[in-house]
């Protein structure tokens, strides 16, 4: 039981450090500059949308760590890894749709984390 509320923790904090960079990037950063970082899709959007999303990782970064360890509504950290997993799947919808292959492992595994810190914590939960 100890090994998987530290492996739950450590999916946690890797989510919220993932998504607090990029969500400080995309609030920091002009598309131009973004874009020489590689994100050349935000030279094709709105800036207001780049916003948006990096405000959305950084509330994500905040929920998946912030519920949990202040044990106020806890619950609220799983709906947080639901949330970005939906959000990285629908990136990953996007990259695929641009013909963007070669950074589509970084949302598959992003995926992957946040499913399972959701899917785990949501179990947890459950069980009481």
């Amino acid at each position: 039981m100890r090994i998987w509320n530290i492996s739950l923790w450590a999916g946690r904090a890797v989510l919220a450090l993932f998504f607090a960079y990029a969500g400080v990037l995309k609030l920091s950063r002009t598309p131009q500059a973004l874009s020489a970082l590689g994100w050349h899709w935000t030279m094709d959007v709105p800036p207001s949308l780049i916003a948006f999303i990096g405000v959305m990782e950084l509330l994500g970064a905040v929920g998946i760590i912030l519920p949990a360890a202040s044990r106020i509504l806890p619950w609220l950290t799983n709906l947080a890894a639901a949330g970005m997993t939906v959000l990285q799947l629908a990136a990953l919808a996007f990259h695929l749709a641009r013909g963007e292959t070669d950074v589509l492992w970084l949302n598959v595994v992003a995926i992957l984390i946040a499913g399972a810190v959701a899917w785990f914590g949501f179990k947890r939960d459950a069980r009481g």
